[in-house]
Parts: C-alpha cells; sequence; structure tokens
C-alpha cells in the first residue's frame, strides 16, 4: 500500500491537488469553528442561532448541486477550482469587515451562502479532474489517499481552529481561512493538464438555462425511481429509515450539543475544537476496527446494536459530565461515542450494496443524498426552537431515549429470508 502511495506521489499535478485539499480542509473546518464563535459572541447560548449559520451550508447542496456539473463538464476543470477557490477566500475574508465595520447580520449571512454555493463547483471539478491525474490502476489509491489525507486535516481544523478563535479571535480566523483558499487556488493554479476548455461567459445563462431544465427533469425521475427502488426490498427500506433516523439524529443534537458543551464547560470554541478531535479520532479508529472485524457479524444487528449503544452512552455521557464537568472526560468520552458509532454509516451503505444493483446504485444515493440532507435541517431547526423553550440537556436525553426505543423496534424487525 505504501508504495502504490509512493507512486501517486511522484506525479507532480497530483501533489499539487493533494496539498490544496489539506490545506482548504483545514480551512473549512476553521470557518465553522470560526462561525460557532461569531454566534457565541453575538448570541451566547443561542441553539437556533447556531442552526440558521449551519443551514447556509445545507441549502446549497438543494440549489446548486443539480446543475454545478452541467458547468463542469463544459468548463477547463482546474480553472474552475482555483476560481472557486479565490472566490471563496474573498467572500470569507469579507465576513470579519461586515461584521465589524458593518455591524450587519444578514450580510455575514449572504457571504457565507455565497461561499458554500461557490463551494459546489468545486466537489464535482475536483472529483472529475482526479481520473486525468494518475493512470487508471491507481484510481482506488489516489481516491483513497485524498480521502484519508482530507479527514485528518479536517479533524485537526477542529481542534486548532478552536484553538485559534479562542486564542486569537473571529475575525483572525476568517482572515487565515481566507488565506487558505488562496494558498489552495495557487497550488491548483500550478497544475499543468492537457486540453484546455474554453470559457464563454454566454454559457452562464445558455447552459444555466438548459441546466435547470435538465436538473429538473432529472431529479424528478432519478428521485422517483431511487425510491421506488428503495421501496421494493426490505431490505433497502431498512437502510433507508436508519439512514434517515441518523441523520435526524445528528441534525437534532448538532447545534443542541454545541450550546450544551459551551454551558457546560464555560467554553466558546476551544474545547469544542478538541472535543471534535476526540471524535474525530473514535470515528477513525472505529471504522478501522469494524472493517476488520465486520464481516463476521450481521450487518442489521451491527447497525441497531450501534444505534441502541451510542445512544444509551450519550445519556451517561451528558448526566455524568452535568455534574462533573472536566474536559478531559469529555475529550475521552467523545472519542468512545464515536468509536461506538462509527459502524452505522459503514454497515448502511454495505447494505445497500449487498442488496441492490449496480445499475441503481447513483439513483439510490441520489434520493438517499436528499432524504439525509432534509432530515438533518429539519430536525436541526425542530431541536434548536425546542432546546430555547426547554434545555439544551433535556433534548438531548430526549432524543437519545427516542433513538433507544427506535433501535428496540428494528432489534425486534426481521430480515428478508
Amino acid at each position: 500500500m505504501i508504495q502504490g502511495y509512493l507512486k501517486i506521489l511522484r506525479r507532480k499535478n497530483f501533489v499539487f491537488l493533494w496539498i490544496s485539499q489539506i490545506i482548504a480542509q483545514f480551512g473549512d473546518r476553521l470557518t465553522q469553528m470560526a462561525l460557532i464563535g461569531l454566534v457565541y459572541r453575538i448570541n451566547p447560548g443561542s441553539s437556533i442561532g447556531l442552526a440558521k449559520m449551519f443551514s447556509l451550508a445545507i441549502i446549497p447542496v438543494f440549489l446548486i448541486s443539480p446543475i454545478s456539473g452541467v458547468y463542469v463538464d463544459r468548463w477547463d476543470k482546474r480553472k474552475t477550482m482555483y476560481a472557486s477557490d479565490f472566490l471563496r477566500s474573498l467572500f470569507i475574508f469579507l465576513i470579519p469587515i461586515a461584521v465589524s465595520r458593518f455591524h450587519s447580520i444578514p450580510l455575514v449571512y449572504f457571504l457565507i451562502f455565497l461561499s458554500f454555493c461557490v463551494g459546489r463547483f468545486f466537489i464535482p471539478a475536483k472529483m472529475a479532474v482526479i481520473p486525468s491525474l494518475v493512470e487508471k490502476e491507481d484510481f482506488f489509491m489516489a481516491n483513497s489517499l485524498v480521502s484519508v489525507t482530507a479527514t485528518i486535516a479536517a479533524v485537526l481544523g477542529f481542534g486548532f481552529g478552536g484553538m485559534i478563535v479562542e486564542k486569537w479571535g473571529v475575525e483572525q480566523a476568517f482572515y487565515i481561512n481566507a488565506f487558505t483558499f488562496v494558498i489552495s487556488g495557487i497550488l491548483i493554479s500550478a497544475m499543468r493538464m492537457p486540453g484546455k476548455a474554453k470559457f464563454d461567459p454566454k454559457d452562464i445563462l445558455e447552459l444555466g438555462k438548459d441546466a435547470i431544465i435538465k436538473a429538473k427533469n432529472s431529479f424528478v425521475y432519478e428521485i422517483h425511481e431511487g425510491i421506488k427502488y428503495i421501496l421494493s426490498s426490505k431490505e433497502t427500506l431498512y437502510a433507508a429509515k436508519v439512514q434517515f433516523i441518523l441523520f435526524a439524529l445528528i441534525g437534532s443534537l448538532y447545534t443542541v450539543f454545541i450550546v450544551f458543551i459551551q454551558q457546560t464547560l464555560s467554553t466558546g470554541t476551544f474545547a469544542l475544537g478538541w472535543l471534535a478531535v476526540g471524535s474525530g479520532a473514535g470515528l477513525f479508529l472505529g471504522s478501522l476496527l469494524y472493517g476488520k472485524i465486520g464481516a463476521n457479524v450481521p450487518i442489521r444487528k451491527t447497525i441497531n446494536l450501534s444505534l441502541l449503544s451510542s445512544s444509551l452512552y450519550l445519556i451517561a455521557f451528558v448526566v455524568l459530565l452535568k455534574f462533573y464537568p472536566y474536559k478531559i472526560f469529555a475529550f475521552i468520552s467523545c472519542f468512545i461515542l464515536g468509536l461506538v458509532a462509527s459502524p452505522v454509516v459503514i454497515a448502511v451503505n454495505t447494505l445497500i450494496h449487498n442488496e441492490s444493483e449496480d445499475k441503481f446504485w447513483g439513483r439510490i444515493f441520489s434520493s438517499l443524498e436528499i432524504i439525509i440532507h432534509i432530515a438533518f435541517i429539519i430536525f436541526m431547526f425542530i431541536a434548536s426552537y425546542l432546546a430555547e423553550k426547554f434545555s439544551p440537556f433535556t433534548i438531548i436525553i430526549a432524543v437519545s431515549i427516542i433513538t433507544m426505543v427506535l433501535s428496540f423496534v428494528f432489534l425486534r424487525e426481521k430480515p428478508d429470508a
């Protein structure tokens, strides 16, 4: 495996893309910590404030993703990537100016929204350009290296991002993040690739009209076909239900858990960043362990027991932390929580692959992508609103109990023979 990585790292163009993504992923997580710090400063303890801020990262998935691929296929992918990076750098750079000079939160929301909209063009361009940077037999190794190192950079971005926001302030964090996108853009612009597509300003309108029509028709058709196929099998229906519940659970806890930690540990972002590192390390190690032993355990049993144990442990974690607010205990608990919860997503995706035909995977996963984002954003706002009425601690306990009940129900269901 090491030899395979070394082989692709000899390719200069791939190395430029790889390093740029490590830097950009770090910057992305720094942005998230800066946004948490901004909400904490403007409206401390507000779950709704966090929900509004984070929803701006999700809405572009519905608005931009269905049409971005049409443009990416027509435009020069290298230019699309570095233009995206430079534009994101500009938007992020303007955020602290909007806060300090104009005191305009709506303008901050608008800049964040624009940044994530532009980012939706970068993602398909990056995935489309990788095959042109390495040999066909190295596709898996290239994607694996980009994925693993980006995950590590993202986890570290949370940790150091929390530290930067706490020590240097929200404004400095945004400026540093803007700089990371500049560096990423410069590295990508240094790539040399054959076959340059010509950009025509008319493409924006002409392709836009065509893309919207095609995306609308394709979106409705693909989602309809995907959902129909999901409903045709008891196992794929079960996987869809688990995915919905999992992301409804994550959405319900996302902002509420942040506020709970801030209130319990009396911290803005510092402790939050390192708790994210702990949970990320747990998820990573748990995924490796599950990859080694998961084949010996029935998939349904793995999913149900992981959901059940995660919800039980979460209850114990928040109850103990409420009475014993120690940062080291919180870090260790987040690591264990990540370890216990890690098999769920892997097992669900494996179940779908096992129970469906490869020609339907695109439609199924596209449908699930829409389902989980809808679940996340809806339940994030519901839980955030309820946390304002009751308390984050109460909501976490309630969500955990509901998940436990659903896990017991799923345990009683019998799989298809």
